[in-house]
């Protein structure tokens, strides 16, 4: 996942030291590489005016009380904030910030859901049943939950699951300030482009350095780059 940041180098060394990963330094931008199972992030500069809700924040997932308290202190320390976006005393996960306002939740133990699921349990997303299905065919992930219009899916050796809360969508305003960004290891990007339109992308053009632009079936902007 892609986040545009005012200090792509301040909020990358955040979410380093907060997931235990190293910084790759990279042309397009400070990248927390992923693995088998979880899923890569990187931080990428832009001036743009936040505008509206995120679409997308993380789930920081606890083996236990005292972990979960470690992990809202530690990202407090780092620059983290706690923030308000109406829940309940009674609800047991935390809701923070990152330096430059990116929402995310250390969820309380005893998940089922994100049993296993590592650190970075989940990427949270505003969307369809629809975008849900589009994803799981382009990435060939199975999903894993499907009711009620929500859906998630997950890599099939486990770990961060992608899941897409259904209706009623927030608005959007202009371009996200995250993204999903598909890398290829060979292969033609153009083809791989028109194999994600043939499931339901829209084409939006090509950028300088070559990475191709497109929109999922909520609109959503996704990069593909080699």
């Amino acid at each position: 996942m892609c986040v545009d940041a005012r200090d792509p180098d301040l909020v990358a060394g955040f979410w380093s030291a907060l997931l235990g990963r190293e910084v790759t330094e990279d042309p397009r931008g400070p990248l927390l590489p992923g693995s088998d199972t979880q899923v890569g992030l990187r931080f990428t500069p832009s001036d743009a005016e936040r505008a509206g809700a995120d679409r997308v924040h993380l789930h920081l997932t606890s083996t236990s009380a005292e972990e979960q308290e470690r992990t809202v202190a530690t990202a407090l320390e780092l620059g983290g904030s706690h923030l308000d976006v109406g829940q309940l005393p009674e609800e047991g996960h935390i809701v923070l910030a990152d330096p430059e306002g990116n929402a995310f939740c250390v969820i309380e133990p005893g998940s089922s859901f994100l049993a296993g699921c590592g650190l970075l349990g989940e990427l949270a997303c505003d969307g369809s049943r629809a975008v849900g299905l589009f994803w799981s065919q382009a990435l060939g992930w199975p999903l894993v939950w499907d009711e009620d219009q929500e859906t998630a899916i997950q890599s099939p050796r486990g770990g961060t699951k992608v899941a897409w809360g259904g209706p009623p969508q927030a608005p959007k305003h202009g371009r996200n300030r995250q993204r999903f960004e598909l890398r290829t290891t060979g292969g033609d990007l153009h083809a791989e482009a028109d194999r994600l339109v043939a499931l339901g992308a829209t084409w939006l053009g090509s950028m300088a350095d070559g990475t191709l632009e497109l929109a999922d079936p909520d609109g959503n902007e996704l990069c593909l780059t080699r």
